[in-house]
């Protein structure tokens, strides 16, 4: 599974951009990377563990602004064409899951 975290929040006071800030490293610590500038998006090997994810990032989130949450399979993201500038861009695979007996 992925989980995509897409946020809008507002930064016209000094509390507002701390806490801005401070999801952004919240997320960052919980190994979501940054996607785009308000897209963050990290794996996750089973549901239930992109569930532990979800509920952490809902205590995480700022009093004001919007915060919304996508997961996605692995086949799905698979799907996703990226582009920077004119050149498409390959998809970054799900990393190798390491299984212990």
């Amino acid at each position: 599974m992925w989980i995509f975290v897409f946020f809008d929040l507002p930064t016209n006071t000094k509390r507002e951009r701390k806490a801005a800030s401070r999801f952004r490293k919240d997320l960052l610590q919980d190994g979501f990377v940054m996607m785009q500038y308000s897209v963050y998006v990290r794996h996750c090997p089973s549901r239930e563990n992109a569930n532990m994810h979800i509920s952490r990032i809902n205590r995480l989130i700022p009093h004001k602004g919007n915060v919304s949450i996508l997961t996605v399979t692995d086949k799905q993201y698979g799907n996703i064409v990226n582009f920077i500038g004119k050149k498409p861009v390959e998809v970054e695979h799900a990393p190798m899951q390491l299984e212990l007996f």
